[in-house]
């Protein structure tokens, strides 16, 4: 298996505001999700906020 992958600055991702306890500021920043995390599967509406993101590709 791969080892998970950051790109971009770490700070603003939601791992990181998780693991500081910051919850508000994550359910605010995956209100409206438009990107997944490809390495811990959360999500965001700014692919700025993931790791490793990739559009969530919505149905018709």
């Amino acid at each position: 298996m791969a080892k998970p992958v950051c790109k971009g600055e770490h700070e603003g991702h939601l791992c990181v505001l998780a693991s500081r306890g910051r919850f508000q500021e994550i359910k605010d920043l995956a209100r409206s999700p438009k990107f997944i995390c490809f390495n811990c599967g959360r999500v965001a509406e700014c692919d700025a906020n993931l790791c490793n993101p990739m559009p969530i590709e919505k149905k018709p």
